[in-house]
């Protein structure tokens, strides 16, 4: 079961340290192996063959192109993708210049595109959530709800943008599920109770974004929940690919 590691991999980056630790995890608690490739944003071309695409943490990356570009083939050829963090924002991206058809930037990759918000999609946090945990809450019968087995949930940012809310009804009425917002506590008040977490595609079989990082979650020897879920969707297609082929 191949994956593609969509990211810039330094060993400065917490999440891209936790991620081997996080694969020996799935192997053994899960019993779940996944080949996993690192794969530069710049060489992020051609990934059809994959089982599973996660573009990782590490933004602003190298080419905004491939990150965009990475979420882009995983939803338009039903492979199972997770966007995590940077991965999250450009999967929001590559839907709203994908399937909405709207001109928008990435503030932290185009800063001169902030001048005029209306062409910004992912902006700057009024607060930046880097080294902060924060209350999420889910909406019922969501992938997400089903995944965390519970109503809301309490996880960990590194990071300092966000979707822009003039957006997110737009991005909804085109089939994107905003799936997790900021709950109550999540930075106590500061305006961002309400801002979008999760997004998810219903009909896809496994499409999901979080702003927050699964991977910072405890120790790294225990896989949280969205990594055990992506990794089950990667296994059920590896599956039915196979029987295809016989």
């Amino acid at each position: 079961m191949r994956i593609a590691l969509v990211g810039d991999r330094s060993p400065g980056v917490r999440a891209h340290t936790r991620v081997p630790l996080l694969l020996e995890a799935l192997r053994e608690r899960d019993g779940v192996a996944l080949d996993a490739y690192w794969i530069p944003t710049p060489d992020a071309r051609d990934l059809e063959a994959f089982d599973g695409i996660w573009v990782v943490p590490g933004s602003p990356y190298l080419s905004e192109e491939g990150a965009v570009g990475a979420a882009r083939t995983a939803r338009e050829h039903g492979i199972p993708f997770l966007g995590t963090c940077g991965g999250f924002q450009h999967m929001l991206l590559e839907y709203a210049r994908g399937v909405c058809g709207l001109r928008v930037a990435h503030a932290e990759n185009t800063p001169a595109a902030a001048a005029d918000e209306e062409d910004v999609l992912i902006m700057p946090l009024r607060c930046s959530l880097a080294g902060h945990e924060g209350v999420v809450r889910l909406a019922p019968g969501s992938l997400i709800e089903q995944i965390m087995g519970a109503s809301s949930t309490v996880e960990a940012y590194s990071c300092s943008y966000g979707l822009s809310e003039r957006y997110e009804r737009v991005l909804s009425e085109h089939g994107l599920v905003f799936s997790g917002h900021a709950g109550d506590g999540d930075r106590g008040g500061d305006g961002l109770n309400g801002m979008a977490r999760v997004a998810e595609l219903p009909g896809h079989p496994f499409f999901l974004g979080t702003l927050f990082q699964p991977e910072l979650a405890g120790d790294g020897r225990r896989p949280h929940p969205v990594i055990s879920a992506f990794a089950a969707a990667v296994a059920a297609r590896s599956v039915s690919r196979a029987g295809a082929r016989r």
